[in-house]
């Protein structure tokens, strides 16, 4: 059996503006994860994943084309990882084979709710290393980034592929996105191998490390947001009001900026000063653009941090899902937690993922 396992993510600055290309972000894995897992078969495959709606789904060949019995969306992430991951098997010599592949998720609540980690992002890296590891491919972390970008680009055909770098490495990454139409064009003029090894234009992914007297509490709102369409409402105000837009690009560079260097020199004080920063800048994004991205309940659960000393903000796109908190070791987790569920939001018990090492 054949396993790769991928965490979920939480953004804690740069959502929005990481968008536009070489624009940064600070992104954070969590320790819940999506697991995918390849049992080689003989006659034929299958794909079980308890997000969709259907329980099995059998699958053959013809020729290096696999057949599907269905062809529901939610399919859609997985059966396009293991499209670009056996093309480039077969670009490196690999013999084809059937298997059958299990996908299990700690993303959504009991319910099937999405807390807004990256699911469909953690479902692809997962896929992706499971085959790599089934087809013996060894690939790197980057090398699974790519992969897993260029799946999630042919699904969605746009987003800044932030989740895909924090659930490929693990830890906290300071993060700038490729140029997106670049790997398009090379996508379809060269093979998967060249592009492996080329370095991809305005791409960033750098390992950061939270100063240990800080600590990251998240809380869940209960009401799942739909990244793609706020981040298309943005898109809009992008045309219409170009100065304040321009304007925003550039506040939310500086500010994740100085975030980084407070991550890269230890300085507490500093990083819990930018969260809060972004936290008016995403505001006045709101404000310029109609776009809802703090709701009522995360306003509440940043005010309620706030009062006791943390820095709170929305995390990815807001308009629901989860907000989070950054306190020094002498914040009351404890209140915190308690005030939260009197309005009626989740603690959740996340905590940073581990890196990735490569083997």
């Amino acid at each position: 059996m054949s396993t790769g396992k991928a965490p979920g993510k939480l953004y804690l600055a740069g959502e929005y503006a990481v968008v536009e290309t070489g624009f940064p972000a600070v992104i954070a894995s969590v320790n819940q994860y999506v697991t995918a897992r390849v049992t080689e078969s003989e006659n034929g495959g299958t794909i079980q994943s308890k997000n969709l709606n259907k329980e099995l789904i059998h699958w053959n060949r013809q020729g290096t084309e696999l057949v599907f019995d269905d062809t529901e969306s939610q399919l859609q992430y997985i059966l396009t990882a293991i499209k670009f991951v056996e093309r480039y098997a077969l670009e490196k010599q690999k013999k084809l084979a059937y298997y059958d592949l299990l996908v299990t998720s700690e993303l959504d609540s009991k319910d099937g709710k999405k807390f807004g980690l990256g699911s469909s992002a953690a479902v692809t890296v997962a896929v992706v290393k499971a085959l790599g590891d089934f087809y013996q491919l060894e690939l790197s972390e980057m090398d699974v980034y790519k992969l897993a970008s260029i799946a999630h680009l042919s699904v969605q055909g746009n987003g800044s592929l932030g989740d895909i770098a924090a659930s490929a490495f693990g830890g906290i990454v300071a993060y700038k996105s490729p140029d997106r139409n670049w790997v398009f064009n090379m996508v379809r003029n060269h093979s998967l191998g060249k592009l492996l090894k080329l370095n991809w234009p305005n791409l960033r992914i750098d390992p950061l490390t939270l100063p240990k007297e800080l600590k990251l509490v998240v809380g869940w709102t209960g009401s799942p947001a739909s990244t793609s369409i706020l981040v298309d409402r943005i898109a809009l105000t992008k045309a219409q009001k170009v100065e304040k837009y321009q304007h925003f690009l550039k506040s939310s560079r500086q500010n994740v900026e100085k975030l980084i260097e407070g991550f890269k020199n230890n300085d507490a004080e500093l990083i819990k000063e930018m969260i809060s920063h972004n936290r008016k800048i995403l505001t006045d994004l709101a404000n310029f653009s109609n776009v809802h991205i703090e709701t009522k309940l995360l306003t509440k659960l940043c005010d309620i941090a706030e009062k006791l000393g943390g820095a709170a903000k929305t995390s990815g796109a807001g308009g629901g899902d989860c907000g989070i908190v950054i306190g020094n070791k002498n914040i009351n987790i404890a209140t915190l937690k308690s005030e939260w569920e009197k309005v009626g939001i989740t603690p959740l018990p996340l905590k940073i993922g581990d890196i990735i090492e490569h083997a």
